[in-house]
């Protein structure tokens, strides 16, 4: 598990991400395109794709991707409810592990939520 804030590794990860863009173009071009055309709206809209995709980031274990696919869902309109059910239906899958990358998940959902609605 991360001991940075996933704001700070979201940004730490698309810094790492333009780096590698600049030493490996072209297959970064096309992970790039393979990853806009498998969120476009389609018959699942990109909201649902993204709580998909952080779903799995759960299932498989990865910071870097709760990171991304928490700040991604949000952005892509996916309510705090929406993601928190998505976590729920992550640890059914992945079971023991998957709880503890779910609250991994929760505290990036906190942590981007703060950030998008700073306290006035």
């Amino acid at each position: 598990m991360t001991t940075t804030s996933h704001v700070q590794r979201y940004e730490q990860l698309k810094e790492l991400s333009a780096k590698l863009i600049s030493e490996i173009p072209e297959v970064m071009a096309g992970f790039g395109a393979l990853h806009s055309s498998a969120v476009s709206k389609g018959a699942l809209d990109t909201k649902s794709k993204k709580l998909l995709a952080l779903g799995i980031a759960i299932a498989v274990h990865c910071d870097g991707c709760i990171a991304f696919h928490v700040h991604d869902a949000l952005n892509a309109g996916a309510s705090r409810q929406e993601t928190v059910e998505a976590i729920g239906v992550a640890i059914l899958m992945g079971g023991g592990p998957s709880m503890v990358y779910g609250c991994e998940a929760l505290e990036a959902l906190n942590e981007f939520e703060k950030e998008q609605n700073p306290p006035i």
